[in-house]
């Protein structure tokens, strides 16, 4: 009787221990997960903090370049394309990132274009307006490299965890898979040519 018991107490030990470990291998897997989510919408909530100030700094230049209309279109068709593009978080992959990113991309290159033409109408550079919807875009230019390094930051550490042993056993049997990054766009490890 004795011997049983301590079989049996074993046994209970061993299936709580085993049970514990997966109740915590999941949770992580969660938390983890959801870590990335929420960098993700972090992403997302600067790139849409940008496109909000478009509209506003369109207007601004439309008064006083209302002859530049090509390129206040370019802006306004860009910010378009950057909005429209939606991007779901279980399906955040190599291919979906590249979309999004050439899609903001356009839309980078349209502003520049847009601030270029600031230099021409020293009016538009004078005005107060204008100035501060240019600091506030160059702000959140600066936030959402900060959110994109973060965003890619902690894919990495959820990417370490569901790809180590043991655990990528149970990511693999949950359905937790590794994430992508976001990567640079083409071309950008080149240093634009200057002209004067």
């Amino acid at each position: 009787m004795k011997k049983s018991m301590w079989i049996l107490a074993i046994v209970v030990v061993v299936v709580l221990g085993i049970f514990f470990w997966l109740k915590g291998t999941y949770n992580g897997l969660v938390a983890r997960s959801q870590g990335v989510a929420g960098q993700w919408a972090n992403v997302e909530n600067q790139y849409q903090r940008r496109a909000d100030l478009i509209p506003n700094l369109v207007n601004t230049v439309k008064g006083y370049a209302a002859h530049e209309k090509s390129t206040l279109e370019g802006v306004v068709e860009a910010r378009a394309k950057a909005t429209q593009m939606q991007v779901d978080f279980s399906n955040l992959n190599e291919q979906t990132l590249a979309k999004y990113a050439q899609a903001q991309g356009e839309l980078s290159s349209a502003l520049n274009r847009l601030m270029a033409i600031s230099e021409a109408y020293p009016d538009l550079k004078a005005n107060q307006n204008f100035r501060d919807l240019q600091t506030q875009l160059e702000g959140t230019e600066n936030r959402i490299a900060t959110e994109r390094r973060r965003f890619n930051e902690t894919v990495q550490s959820y990417n370490v965890y569901v790809q180590q042993f043991p655990r990528n056993l149970i990511a693999g049997m949950f359905g937790f898979t590794p994430k992508s990054f976001f990567a640079a766009e083409a071309g950008a490890d080149k240093a634009p040519e200057v002209q004067f």
